[in-house]
């Protein structure tokens, strides 16, 4: 597991996640794929989105 701290201002480090799209089809997204084009937030929910 890796951990990291961000301090306020620093950017976000690149990642690559799975993401379901509007069509229900699974691709992969990284944060590089936005920056400098769009605004991006994001946000961690540990254990959203999971069975129960």
């Amino acid at each position: 597991m890796l951990e990291a701290s961000l301090k306020i201002g620093e950017a976000a480090p690149d990642f690559l996640l799975s993401a379901t799209t509007n069509a229900l089809s699974k691709e992969k997204i990284a944060l590089s794929d936005y920056r400098g084009k769009k605004n991006v937030l994001v946000a961690f929910y540990p254990l959203d989105f999971t069975p129960g």
